[in-house]
């Protein structure tokens, strides 16, 4: 490894590690306390390093509101390229049932995730940056979900064109919003362990698919309905 590319991994690693004392500092002080003094003591680092990596709090605030949707749809791409590699009929069916599953499971259902979201979610309609970055995360996960659903209508014979995948992405992304945002709650009102399988039998539903081309591919922790 050169030089250089080894001060692009190891700066790389510092930028990561300030977004995360912000998302700290977030959480625990609201975006007004989070003040660049509080975050600079929680990495450990001087104010003028911070201001090295970025211009403003302003900044700081708006990269790590994009690497908290990274986190939250992280996973994406990992199913999307196994999704690729797999081979057989029921490679659509699982591909989508592994997807929506991880979203609404743990580590992505979360209590500290859910506040982060919910104070940085106000800043959407008052900063165009802010609602730059929540346009963008949602296009991509939209158009990960048509890409899931798109083969798995082909394969059970429904109408699979890019109008009918994109109203049906919609549908499944609200869903998933949905029991993210309620099982992240922790109200000790069910087991959250229950979510995958009610996910993936109302997603069946949504896709007009058989009873359990999904829920067949729940772990075995996760088969509760």
């Amino acid at each position: 490894m050169t030089r250089k590319v080894f001060q692009r991994l190891s700066e790389d690693a510092r930028r990561t590690s300030l977004i995360e004392a912000t998302l700290d500092c977030v959480a625990r002080e609201g975006l007004h306390g989070a003040s660049v003094r509080r975050i600079a003591e929680k990495a450990g680092v001087s104010a003028g390093l911070i201001r090295h990596y970025f211009p403003s709090k302003d900044a700081m605030l708006r990269a790590s509101y994009a690497y908290l949707i990274g986190q939250l749809t992280g996973d994406a791409a990992r199913y999307v390229d196994k999704a690729a590699d797999r081979a057989g009929p029921d490679a659509p069916d699982a591909a989508l049932a592994q997807f929506v599953a991880a979203n609404v499971s743990k580590p992505n259902l979360s209590a500290l995730k859910v506040s982060l979201w919910a104070t940085f979610i106000g800043r959407v309609r008052a900063d165009p940056a802010f609602a730059d970055i929540h346009r963008e995360s949602y296009r991509e996960f939209l158009d990960i979900l048509e890409g899931l659903i798109h083969p798995l209508l082909m394969t059970h014979d429904r109408p699979s064109d890019p109008a009918s995948c994109q109203r049906l992405a919609v549908a499944v992304n609200g869903l998933i919003d949905g029991l993210w945002l309620e099982g992240s709650l922790e109200h000790g009102l069910y087991n959250p362990n229950r979510l995958p399988g009610i996910a993936l039998n109302a997603v069946e539903g949504i896709l007009n698919l058989p009873h359990t081309t999904l829920t067949r591919h729940l772990a075995p922790q996760d088969t509760r309905i």
